[in-house]
């Protein structure tokens, strides 16, 4: 089921001259080539791991990956790719 969204003038208009086929790619094949390869490599699962947690953490991932309604195990894999890549940061309390 889609979601229906309000838009504004200039939104509809945007939208309209898409449908209308306005709007040419610029795209080329070779850049294209390597978006694909890049989304490929991103997307590529080739390890699995087990772990163990306590149940209160768990279950806190789990309330966490209902609400941006994602699996729990791609959230994991979320937090552990941006604490390796440095863009994971600790709030102080």
């Amino acid at each position: 089921m889609k979601k229906k969204y309000k838009l504004d003038t200039e939104e509809e208009e945007i939208l309209k001259s898409f449908d209308d086929g306005e709007w040419i790619s610029v795209l080329t094949p070779k850049r294209k080539a390597v978006l694909l390869e890049v989304a490929k490599n991103t997307t590529k699962k080739t390890k699995r791991v087990n772990i163990r947690m306590s149940e209160r953490d768990f279950e806190r991932i789990n309330i966490k990956a209902i609400e941006e309604n994602i699996p729990y195990q791609t959230l994991i894999g979320s937090v552990i790719h941006k604490y390796l890549d440095g863009r994971f940061e600790e709030k102080s309390r």
